[in-house]
């Protein structure tokens, strides 16, 4: 029987010696990117079809390894999918996303247009914009699939754009998930649940909260709920609609416009976190050890089950409580796509499938598994479905259930880079 292989971070097994690649050298390179579901006759092949070249394959899924919790999960999903199809799931664990795209860019400008290294890939936001730009994804493949449908995507934007762009069936929904914040309540009795509150919390409580330095993705969330927020009491204030230009791309004139509330934002809260905002954390993870050690009695994560987690192996106390912003939780859905020269993309295809089925979703969004919001729609599903996602009491320290009570999406992925070049500009060199 197989079992899923995981490999080490990417960096260790690159076939390429580089992976900071210029965009540009994929420009103008033709690949063909033809699904895998259209036949030699030009006729759309049947599920039945993609079932049956898809089994007894390989599939190297390359998705971030960060998570002992997420790890274990995919675990059992290769169990499952190696008993229907006699898949041998191989986690090809990464430390950042844009490893696995740089890899995709590397073969496409070597000409390997059919028989690529990643066959699946998990991605969502600027990544998933910048193969989408490129032609480096596998298209109209992920609407196809049966257990789409239960995602009602006509009534289901979510899971048909992705930070705003559209997907055109070049990724499967994997799950959502939202920023999430937790605090020690031994030392803070109320809790800061809007953007205002947090600027006045951090005044009477210097030095207790923090967030990680870009470019790390917890502390580009955090920028962006910061920026969305600032924009939407802007807006309430005076009238105006600057917020419809998070919706669009960066550009020479919306910049300033934008970006100039977060940085006034900024200048007056720095000096009231640790370190006086003359240092930063690295990662969710160091953020995490500060609150453990004492040092930090607020933070934040973009994986609700994490905290839960995190206190069980003892790495939080259990004085810990996790809760939802009531101005807004920055949400986004992630998906998996397959790479246009994947060597196996109808195997691709049935793993992602099966990621979708109310089977794989229920047990991902079990709070001891790994508590990711699945992306189904409940009214789609047979009772016998439904009666799959009925949990046990959580733990003391998770995120109470429905307690997120407004989502806001994404910014434009274009954002991301003038965030982190403004902020690196501003805040990221010290004397």
């Amino acid at each position: 029987m197989h079992v899923l292989k995981s490999l080490p971070a990417l960096k260790n097994v690159m076939r390429y010696s580089s992976y900071a690649m210029a965009l540009s050298v994929c420009i103008g390179i033709s690949a063909s990117t033809a699904s895998p579901n259209i036949s030699s006759d030009g006729k759309e092949a049947p599920w039945q079809q993609v079932e049956s070249q898809g089994k007894n394959q390989d599939v190297y899924f390359y998705a971030w390894g960060g998570d002992p919790q997420i790890n274990a999960y995919l675990q059992w999903v290769a169990k499952q999918v190696d008993d229907k199809y006699n898949i041998n799931l191989v986690h090809v664990k990464l430390t950042d996303t844009s490893e696995a795209v740089s890899r995709v860019l590397a073969e496409k400008s070597a000409n390997n247009n059919d028989q690529g290294s990643v066959d699946l890939i998990w991605i969502n936001g600027a990544n998933f914009a910048t193969m989408s730009e490129n032609s480096l994804l596998l298209k109209q493949w992920a609407n196809k699939l049966p257990n789409f449908t239960l995602t009602d995507p006509d009534n289901n934007p979510a899971v048909t754009f992705d930070f705003g762009v559209p997907t055109n069936g070049m990724e499967a929904p994997w799950g959502q998930a939202s920023l999430t914040f937790y605090y020690d309540n031994l030392s803070v009795k109320k809790p800061p649940t809007t953007l205002k509150e947090l600027t006045t919390w951090t005044k009477q409580n210097p030095g207790r909260f923090s967030y990680p330095k870009p470019p790390d993705f917890l502390g580009m969330s955090f920028l962006k709920y910061a920026l969305v927020m600032l924009h939407e009491q802007h807006d309430a204030d005076t009238g105006e609609n600057t917020s419809a230009q998070l919706n669009m791309p960066v550009t020479e004139q919306n910049r300033a416009i934008v970006l100039d509330p977060l940085w006034a934002f900024l200048d007056d809260l720095h000096p009231t976190l640790w370190r006086r905002g003359e240092q930063f954390v690295q990662t969710g993870a160091q953020m995490r050890r500060l609150v453990d050690d004492t040092e930090l009695s607020l933070a934040f994560s973009f994986s609700a089950p994490e905290v839960p987690a995190a206190v069980q192996r003892y790495d939080l106390p259990e004085s810990i409580r996790s809760y939802a912003m009531s101005d807004g939780s920055l949400s986004n859905t992630h998906f998996v796509a397959i790479p246009y020269n994947a060597s196996h993309p109808q195997a691709a295809q049935l793993v992602a499938n099966f990621l979708m089925s109310p089977e794989a979703q229920a047990k991902k969004q079990t709070p001891s598994v790994w508590g990711d919001k699945t992306v189904l729609v409940q009214s789609t599903l047979t009772s016998e479905q439904q009666a799959l996602f009925k949990t046990n009491k959580p733990h003391p320290s998770a995120l109470p259930f429905d307690s997120i009570t407004r989502t806001v999406s994404e910014p434009h992925p274009s954002w991301v880079e003038a965030i982190m070049e403004g902020w690196q500009a501003r805040y990221g060199v010290r004397p």
